[in-house]
């Protein structure tokens, strides 16, 4: 198995330095001199600007710059990078674009980190569309960005809320068994934690993860156990058994939805898996959110 792993890791490694290197030279023929307050010359071959430019600007070697762009395995830092990120106008999805392909975990921008993103208006109206059926917006994780009124009623957001962290991991895991609303516990929360270090590989290094993890392993022993187990899994539409305290457990079919131009978050949409689900969240939905 570890030679299987070293192999696949060699493999998108070996794929991502000749993606590095044409994305590099394709930004890097896009800025003109004149761009940068640069004098243009009279016999220039160059489209945009030289790499001698770029490492100038950058503040890097010339030699440095022109292995990265070359894609030969060299350590590049993140501070490196957004000098070379600057020079070349790169914007938010380009920059990230830029750390993946290096390799480098990316460090959130300050603006990020006091709160959640907002999901705006029209996804706001999907989720609300899709009631009854229960739904909202998680990031990889499993921040709750937003929900409609059926899952408000079938979980426990306002308990969330109160804690300060909106996440369902969180809760999950600081919960005790009899408040947990997850039926098969023992096997359901060790695939959402398989899926969270999925999406980890992404985020290594960054801050705001980082804390989540230390913050949630040192509050459950269990997620700490989970973690360090390694396992990982992608997402998928699962059956899954919830317990309400006022109607008893409902099986709930859950599927996942990707947003365009928010990476990293989904929808996710729960429905009934049988006949005495769908009269159980109706019974839910009516004494929580009776109708006007």
């Amino acid at each position: 198995m570890g030679d299987v792993t070293t192999l696949a890791t060699e493999h998108r490694t070996g794929r991502r330095r000749p993606e590095l290197a044409a994305f590099l030279r394709s930004r890097r023929a896009r800025v003109t001199p004149a761009d940068v307050g640069m004098p243009g010359g009279l016999r220039r071959r160059t489209p945009g600007l030289r790499r001698e430019e770029v490492a100038q600007l950058s503040g890097v070697g010339v030699t440095w710059y022109t292995w990265l762009e070359q894609g030969r395995p060299i350590n590049a830092s993140g501070q490196v990078l957004d000098a070379v990120a600057r020079t070349l106008r790169l914007d938010r999805s380009e920059r990230e674009h830029l750390y993946h392909l290096a390799e480098v975990p990316l460090a959130p921008d300050a603006e990020d980190l006091p709160g959640l993103p907002d999901v705006g208006a029209e996804v706001q109206g999907i989720l609300d569309a899709l009631d009854p059926r229960p739904a909202v917006v998680y990031n990889a994780r499993y921040d709750m960005l937003a929900t409609n009124a059926a899952y408000r009623a079938l979980f426990f957001v306002p308990a969330m809320n109160a804690t300060g962290r909106p996440n369902v991991l969180w809760a999950l895991f600081t919960v005790g068994d009899e408040d947990c609303p997850v039926v098969f516990r023992e096997t359901e929360l060790p695939l959402m934690v398989a899926q969270l270090r999925g999406a980890y590989g992404r985020h290594v290094g960054e801050p705001v993860w980082e804390s989540f993890i230390g913050d949630l392993s040192a509050a459950s022993p269990f997620f700490a156990r989970l973690w360090a187990s390694g396992d990982v899994v992608t997402p998928g539409p699962r059956v899954k058994t919830f317990r309400h305290r006022a109607v008893g457990e409902l099986r709930m079919t859950s599927v996942s939805l990707s947003i365009n131009g928010m990476p990293d978050c989904r929808i996710v949409a729960y429905s009934p898996a049988d006949e005495v689900s769908t009269q159980r969240l109706a019974t839910v939905r009516e004494q929580c959110c009776p109708p006007a």
